[in-house]
Protein backbone atom coordinates (compact mmCIF):
# COMPACT_ATOMS: atom_id res chain seq x y z
CA UNK A 1 0.00 0.00 0.00
CA UNK A 2 2.77 2.70 0.94
CA UNK A 3 4.89 1.34 -2.07
CA UNK A 4 1.78 1.89 -4.22
CA UNK A 5 1.39 5.06 -3.03
CA UNK A 6 5.16 6.42 -3.29
CA UNK A 7 5.04 5.11 -6.88
CA UNK A 8 1.93 7.49 -8.09
CA UNK A 9 3.02 10.47 -5.77
CA UNK A 10 6.36 10.28 -8.17
CA UNK A 11 4.49 10.06 -11.50
CA UNK A 12 1.83 12.37 -10.53
CA UNK A 13 4.77 15.20 -10.59
CA UNK A 14 6.77 13.79 -13.72
CA UNK A 15 8.83 17.07 -14.27
CA UNK A 16 9.15 17.56 -10.59
CA UNK A 17 10.49 13.94 -10.46
CA UNK A 18 12.84 13.64 -13.22
CA UNK A 19 14.70 17.12 -11.78
CA UNK A 20 15.16 15.81 -8.70
CA UNK A 21 16.26 12.79 -10.30
CA UNK A 22 18.67 14.77 -12.64
CA UNK A 23 19.71 17.14 -9.44
CA UNK A 24 20.90 13.62 -7.29
CA UNK A 25 22.40 12.03 -10.83
CA UNK A 26 24.69 15.28 -11.31
CA UNK A 27 25.78 15.15 -7.84
CA UNK A 28 26.58 11.43 -7.82
CA UNK A 29 28.31 12.04 -10.96
CA UNK A 30 30.56 15.24 -10.00
CA UNK A 31 31.65 13.49 -6.74
CA UNK A 32 32.79 10.07 -9.04
CA UNK A 33 34.37 12.23 -11.78
CA UNK A 34 36.01 14.63 -9.73
CA UNK A 35 37.39 12.32 -7.08
CA UNK A 36 38.35 10.05 -10.69
CA UNK A 37 39.83 13.27 -12.65
CA UNK A 38 41.88 14.17 -9.58
CA UNK A 39 43.76 10.58 -8.37
CA UNK A 40 43.73 9.69 -12.44
CA UNK A 41 46.15 12.90 -12.78
CA UNK A 42 48.00 11.83 -10.01
CA UNK A 43 48.39 7.93 -10.56
CA UNK A 44 48.86 8.45 -13.87
CA UNK A 45 52.27 10.77 -12.92
CA UNK A 46 53.29 8.12 -10.69
CA UNK A 47 52.85 4.99 -13.11
CA UNK A 48 54.85 7.01 -15.77
CA UNK A 49 57.45 7.69 -13.55
CA UNK A 50 57.98 4.73 -12.28
CA UNK A 51 57.90 3.46 -16.28
CA UNK A 52 60.87 4.96 -16.46
CA UNK A 53 62.56 1.86 -14.79
CA UNK A 54 64.47 3.36 -12.59
CA UNK A 55 65.13 2.46 -8.89
CA UNK A 56 66.48 5.31 -6.85
CA UNK A 57 65.33 8.97 -8.02
CA UNK A 58 68.06 11.53 -6.54
CA UNK A 59 66.11 15.21 -6.70
CA UNK A 60 68.36 18.87 -5.17
CA UNK A 61 67.71 20.16 -2.09
CA UNK A 62 64.33 21.52 -1.53
CA UNK A 63 62.63 19.80 -4.20
CA UNK A 64 58.85 19.09 -4.09
CA UNK A 65 58.72 15.49 -3.98
CA UNK A 66 56.49 15.87 -6.93
CA UNK A 67 59.00 16.11 -10.37
CA UNK A 68 58.38 19.18 -12.46
CA UNK A 69 57.87 21.75 -9.24
CA UNK A 70 61.39 23.55 -8.80
CA UNK A 71 64.46 24.44 -11.06
CA UNK A 72 67.12 22.59 -12.21
CA UNK A 73 70.28 23.56 -10.25
CA UNK A 74 72.31 20.35 -10.04
CA UNK A 75 75.10 19.93 -12.27
CA UNK A 76 75.02 16.94 -14.55
CA UNK A 77 78.80 15.79 -13.39
CA UNK A 78 76.90 14.94 -10.31
CA UNK A 79 75.56 11.84 -12.33
CA UNK A 80 79.28 10.58 -12.98
CA UNK A 81 79.66 10.48 -9.62
CA UNK A 82 76.81 8.66 -9.04
CA UNK A 83 77.35 6.20 -11.63
CA UNK A 84 81.12 5.13 -9.84
CA UNK A 85 79.67 3.34 -7.10
CA UNK A 86 79.18 -0.22 -6.93
CA UNK A 87 75.78 -1.53 -7.83
CA UNK A 88 74.80 0.91 -9.71
CA UNK A 89 74.37 0.52 -13.51
CA UNK A 90 73.17 3.31 -15.14
CA UNK A 91 72.30 6.91 -14.49
CA UNK A 92 70.86 9.61 -16.60
CA UNK A 93 70.03 13.39 -15.93
CA UNK A 94 66.85 14.50 -16.52
CA UNK A 95 65.40 18.06 -16.74
CA UNK A 96 61.76 18.31 -16.17
CA UNK A 97 60.00 21.48 -17.81
CA UNK A 98 56.16 22.04 -16.70
CA UNK A 99 54.61 23.25 -20.21
CA UNK A 100 51.00 24.50 -19.97
CA UNK A 101 50.68 26.06 -23.69
CA UNK A 102 47.82 23.72 -24.94
CA UNK A 103 47.43 21.36 -22.10
CA UNK A 104 49.48 21.19 -18.77
CA UNK A 105 51.65 18.50 -19.06
CA UNK A 106 55.53 17.43 -18.88
CA UNK A 107 58.51 17.67 -20.85
CA UNK A 108 61.61 15.72 -20.41
CA UNK A 109 65.01 16.79 -21.71
CA UNK A 110 66.79 13.88 -21.96
CA UNK A 111 70.20 12.33 -22.88
CA UNK A 112 69.00 9.40 -25.34
CA UNK A 113 71.67 7.32 -24.51
CA UNK A 114 71.70 6.99 -21.24
CA UNK A 115 68.06 7.56 -21.04
CA UNK A 116 67.54 4.64 -22.79
CA UNK A 117 70.06 2.53 -20.38
CA UNK A 118 67.85 3.15 -17.41
CA UNK A 119 64.53 2.82 -19.09
CA UNK A 120 65.38 0.11 -21.68
CA UNK A 121 64.87 2.25 -24.69
CA UNK A 122 61.03 3.35 -26.14
CA UNK A 123 59.08 1.26 -28.10
CA UNK A 124 58.92 3.19 -31.40
CA UNK A 125 55.05 3.20 -32.97
CA UNK A 126 56.48 5.31 -35.84
CA UNK A 127 59.89 6.90 -37.04
CA UNK A 128 63.00 7.03 -34.67
CA UNK A 129 65.26 8.63 -31.76
CA UNK A 130 66.18 12.11 -32.18
CA UNK A 131 68.44 13.04 -34.79
CA UNK A 132 69.14 17.05 -34.27
CA UNK A 133 69.20 19.41 -31.87
CA UNK A 134 65.69 20.69 -32.45
CA UNK A 135 63.47 17.38 -32.34
CA UNK A 136 61.00 15.77 -30.97
CA UNK A 137 59.56 12.48 -29.84
CA UNK A 138 55.82 11.77 -28.53
CA UNK A 139 54.06 9.22 -26.65
CA UNK A 140 50.85 7.18 -29.01
CA UNK A 141 48.42 9.17 -26.47
CA UNK A 142 49.77 12.58 -27.11
CA UNK A 143 50.14 11.96 -30.90
CA UNK A 144 46.70 10.95 -30.93
CA UNK A 145 44.96 13.53 -29.07
CA UNK A 146 46.86 16.19 -31.40
CA UNK A 147 46.40 14.02 -34.72
CA UNK A 148 50.58 13.81 -34.80
CA UNK A 149 52.28 12.38 -37.43
CA UNK A 150 56.04 11.93 -37.74
CA UNK A 151 57.93 14.61 -39.77
CA UNK A 152 54.95 17.46 -38.69
CA UNK A 153 56.51 20.66 -36.77
CA UNK A 154 55.94 21.20 -33.11
CA UNK A 155 56.12 24.60 -31.73
CA UNK A 156 57.50 23.61 -27.92
CA UNK A 157 58.24 26.72 -25.67
CA UNK A 158 58.37 28.83 -28.76
CA UNK A 159 60.79 26.98 -31.03
CA UNK A 160 59.59 24.63 -33.83
CA UNK A 161 60.12 20.90 -33.40
CA UNK A 162 60.56 18.30 -35.91
CA UNK A 163 58.70 15.25 -34.76
CA UNK A 164 60.68 12.26 -35.35
CA UNK A 165 59.06 9.40 -34.13
CA UNK A 166 56.00 8.38 -31.88
CA UNK A 167 56.51 5.63 -28.96
CA UNK A 168 54.84 3.68 -26.59
CA UNK A 169 53.17 5.85 -23.54
CA UNK A 170 54.64 5.35 -19.93
CA UNK A 171 57.81 6.90 -19.88
CA UNK A 172 57.54 9.70 -17.60
CA UNK A 173 56.50 12.26 -19.88
CA UNK A 174 54.62 12.36 -23.03
CA UNK A 175 56.79 14.60 -24.71
CA UNK A 176 60.98 14.25 -25.00
CA UNK A 177 63.62 16.67 -26.52
CA UNK A 178 67.41 16.72 -26.34
CA UNK A 179 68.71 17.51 -23.14
CA UNK A 180 71.21 20.28 -24.26
CA UNK A 181 68.45 21.63 -26.22
CA UNK A 182 65.85 22.14 -23.45
CA UNK A 183 68.93 23.42 -21.29
CA UNK A 184 69.66 25.97 -23.65
CA UNK A 185 65.66 27.00 -23.85
CA UNK A 186 65.46 27.25 -19.50
CA UNK A 187 68.85 28.83 -19.32
CA UNK A 188 70.03 26.18 -17.44
CA UNK A 189 72.89 24.55 -18.72
CA UNK A 190 75.05 21.88 -17.87
CA UNK A 191 72.48 21.03 -15.31
CA UNK A 192 69.30 18.45 -14.22
CA UNK A 193 66.34 18.46 -12.43
CA UNK A 194 66.59 14.48 -11.60
CA UNK A 195 68.47 11.85 -11.88
CA UNK A 196 67.45 8.25 -12.60
CA UNK A 197 69.73 6.05 -11.05
CA UNK A 198 68.98 2.17 -12.67
CA UNK A 199 70.74 -0.35 -10.22
CA UNK A 200 72.35 -3.72 -11.22
CA UNK A 201 69.76 -5.50 -8.77
CA UNK A 202 66.43 -3.40 -7.16
CA UNK A 203 67.63 -5.99 -3.74
CA UNK A 204 70.36 -2.89 -3.14
CA UNK A 205 68.59 -0.08 -3.34
CA UNK A 206 68.72 0.67 0.48
CA UNK A 207 71.95 0.15 0.25
CA UNK A 208 72.71 2.36 -2.59
CA UNK A 209 70.68 4.98 -1.17
CA UNK A 210 73.02 5.45 2.29
CA UNK A 211 75.75 5.65 -0.45
CA UNK A 212 74.43 7.94 -1.90
CA UNK A 213 73.78 10.15 0.91
CA UNK A 214 77.18 9.73 2.53
CA UNK A 215 78.46 11.11 -0.93
CA UNK A 216 76.22 14.26 -1.65
CA UNK A 217 76.09 17.21 0.24
CA UNK A 218 73.25 17.65 2.58
CA UNK A 219 69.40 18.17 1.54
CA UNK A 220 69.31 16.01 -2.07
CA UNK A 221 66.30 14.49 -1.69
CA UNK A 222 66.71 11.08 -2.27
CA UNK A 223 64.07 8.75 -2.95
CA UNK A 224 63.82 4.65 -4.06
CA UNK A 225 60.60 4.50 -6.12
CA UNK A 226 59.10 2.44 -4.24
CA UNK A 227 58.86 5.11 -1.75
CA UNK A 228 58.08 7.77 -4.44
CA UNK A 229 55.59 5.87 -5.23
CA UNK A 230 53.89 5.42 -1.82
CA UNK A 231 54.42 9.64 -1.58
CA UNK A 232 52.27 10.19 -4.54
CA UNK A 233 48.53 10.78 -3.11
CA UNK A 234 45.95 13.37 -3.13
CA UNK A 235 46.62 13.95 0.48
CA UNK A 236 50.82 14.76 -0.29
CA UNK A 237 50.01 17.41 -3.09
CA UNK A 238 49.27 20.84 -1.62
CA UNK A 239 45.48 22.02 -1.73
CA UNK A 240 44.10 18.89 -3.34
CA UNK A 241 42.25 17.40 -1.03
CA UNK A 242 40.69 20.73 -0.14
CA UNK A 243 39.78 21.13 -3.27
CA UNK A 244 37.96 17.95 -3.73
CA UNK A 245 36.70 18.35 -0.22
CA UNK A 246 35.15 22.04 -1.36
CA UNK A 247 33.89 20.08 -4.84
CA UNK A 248 32.33 17.08 -2.82
CA UNK A 249 30.44 20.03 -0.43
CA UNK A 250 29.20 21.67 -3.63
CA UNK A 251 27.60 19.03 -4.71
CA UNK A 252 25.89 17.42 -1.87
CA UNK A 253 24.76 20.87 -1.05
CA UNK A 254 22.99 20.88 -4.72
CA UNK A 255 21.05 17.13 -4.02
CA UNK A 256 20.68 18.38 0.24
CA UNK A 257 18.75 21.88 -1.26
CA UNK A 258 16.84 19.98 -4.94
CA UNK A 259 15.80 17.25 -2.43
CA UNK A 260 14.20 19.80 0.21
CA UNK A 261 12.47 22.29 -2.17
CA UNK A 262 11.35 18.94 -4.24
CA UNK A 263 10.08 17.59 -0.80
CA UNK A 264 8.68 20.95 0.88
CA UNK A 265 6.72 21.40 -2.51
CA UNK A 266 5.32 18.21 -2.22
CA UNK A 267 3.83 18.96 1.23
CA UNK A 268 2.09 21.69 0.04
CA UNK A 269 0.63 20.16 -2.58
CA UNK A 270 -0.32 17.60 -0.87
CA UNK A 271 -1.59 18.80 2.37
CA UNK A 272 -4.98 17.81 1.55
CA UNK A 273 -3.92 14.01 0.72
CA UNK A 274 -2.01 14.00 4.29
CA UNK A 275 -5.11 15.49 6.05
CA UNK A 276 -7.25 12.69 4.85
CA UNK A 277 -4.42 10.23 5.68
CA UNK A 278 -4.35 11.63 9.20
CA UNK A 279 -8.23 11.53 9.92
CA UNK A 280 -8.26 8.00 8.93
CA UNK A 281 -5.88 6.78 11.61
CA UNK A 282 -2.19 7.23 9.92
CA UNK A 283 0.29 7.89 12.63
CA UNK A 284 2.95 10.70 12.43
CA UNK A 285 5.78 7.72 11.78
CA UNK A 286 3.52 6.54 9.10
CA UNK A 287 3.62 9.77 7.25
CA UNK A 288 7.36 10.59 7.68
CA UNK A 289 8.15 7.36 7.23
CA UNK A 290 6.07 8.12 3.36
CA UNK A 291 8.12 11.27 3.02
CA UNK A 292 11.17 9.91 3.74
CA UNK A 293 10.53 6.50 1.17
CA UNK A 294 9.77 8.92 -1.96
CA UNK A 295 13.10 10.75 -0.91
CA UNK A 296 14.98 7.68 -0.74
CA UNK A 297 13.50 6.11 -3.74
CA UNK A 298 14.03 9.32 -6.17
CA UNK A 299 17.72 9.48 -4.70
CA UNK A 300 18.12 5.60 -5.49
CA UNK A 301 17.07 6.24 -9.14
CA UNK A 302 19.52 8.86 -9.12
CA UNK A 303 22.51 7.18 -7.64
CA UNK A 304 21.90 5.14 -10.87
CA UNK A 305 21.86 7.51 -12.86
CA UNK A 306 24.70 9.41 -11.81
CA UNK A 307 26.60 6.08 -11.98
CA UNK A 308 25.46 5.51 -15.97
CA UNK A 309 26.03 9.11 -16.18
CA UNK A 310 29.92 9.20 -14.92
CA UNK A 311 30.89 6.23 -17.04
CA UNK A 312 29.66 8.15 -20.57
CA UNK A 313 30.67 11.24 -19.07
CA UNK A 314 33.92 9.53 -18.97
CA UNK A 315 33.98 7.97 -22.55
CA UNK A 316 33.23 11.51 -23.50
CA UNK A 317 35.89 13.28 -21.62
CA UNK A 318 38.67 10.32 -23.28
CA UNK A 319 37.38 11.23 -26.75
CA UNK A 320 38.12 14.36 -26.35
CA UNK A 321 40.92 14.64 -23.93
CA UNK A 322 42.77 11.33 -24.50
CA UNK A 323 45.36 12.90 -22.47
CA UNK A 324 43.43 13.49 -19.46
CA UNK A 325 43.24 10.05 -16.81
CA UNK A 326 39.48 9.45 -14.85
CA UNK A 327 39.53 6.60 -13.10
CA UNK A 328 36.05 5.53 -11.47
CA UNK A 329 36.84 2.88 -8.53
CA UNK A 330 34.11 1.24 -6.69
CA UNK A 331 35.16 2.79 -3.31
CA UNK A 332 33.86 6.37 -4.27
CA UNK A 333 31.13 5.13 -6.25
CA UNK A 334 29.82 3.77 -2.70
CA UNK A 335 31.04 6.75 -0.81
CA UNK A 336 29.26 9.15 -3.81
CA UNK A 337 26.15 6.97 -3.04
CA UNK A 338 26.13 7.13 0.80
CA UNK A 339 26.86 11.25 0.49
CA UNK A 340 23.88 11.32 -2.26
CA UNK A 341 21.56 9.72 0.34
CA UNK A 342 22.47 10.85 3.26
CA UNK A 343 21.76 14.41 1.92
CA UNK A 344 18.24 13.68 0.67
CA UNK A 345 17.45 11.60 3.83
CA UNK A 346 18.51 14.97 5.86
CA UNK A 347 16.65 17.59 2.98
CA UNK A 348 13.48 15.50 3.22
CA UNK A 349 13.35 15.06 7.04
CA UNK A 350 12.13 18.60 7.92
CA UNK A 351 9.23 18.73 4.95
CA UNK A 352 8.21 15.71 6.64
CA UNK A 353 7.89 16.84 10.11
CA UNK A 354 6.62 19.84 9.03
CA UNK A 355 3.53 17.14 7.00
CA UNK A 356 3.37 14.87 10.45
CA UNK A 357 2.57 17.94 12.73
CA UNK A 358 -0.26 19.02 10.38
CA UNK A 359 -3.97 19.33 12.11
CA UNK A 360 -5.91 17.29 9.99
CA UNK A 361 -9.09 19.41 10.38
CA UNK A 362 -6.88 22.71 9.00
CA UNK A 363 -5.45 19.96 6.53
CA UNK A 364 -8.82 18.79 4.69
CA UNK A 365 -10.02 22.55 4.78
CA UNK A 366 -6.93 23.58 3.19
CA UNK A 367 -7.72 25.06 -0.02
Amino acid sequence: MVNKLIVSNVLHRPIRTAVSVLAVAIEVAMVILVVGLCHGLVNDSARRVEGVGADILVRPPGASFMLGLGEAPMPVKIGDRLAELPRVLAVTPVIIHVNSSQSLDLIYGIDMESFNAVSGGFVYYSGGPFQAPYDILVDDIYAYAYHLKVGMTINVLNHDFRLTGIVEHGKGARRFIPLATLQDLVGDQGKATTFFVKLTDSHYTDQVTDAFKTLLPPGYTILPIKEYMSLMTSNNIPGLNYFITVMIALAVGIGFLVIFLSMYTTITERTREIGILKSLGASKTYIISVILREATFLTAVGIIAGFVGAVILRKVMGGIFPTLPVELTWDWRFYAACLALAGSILGSFYPALRAAQLDPVDALAYE
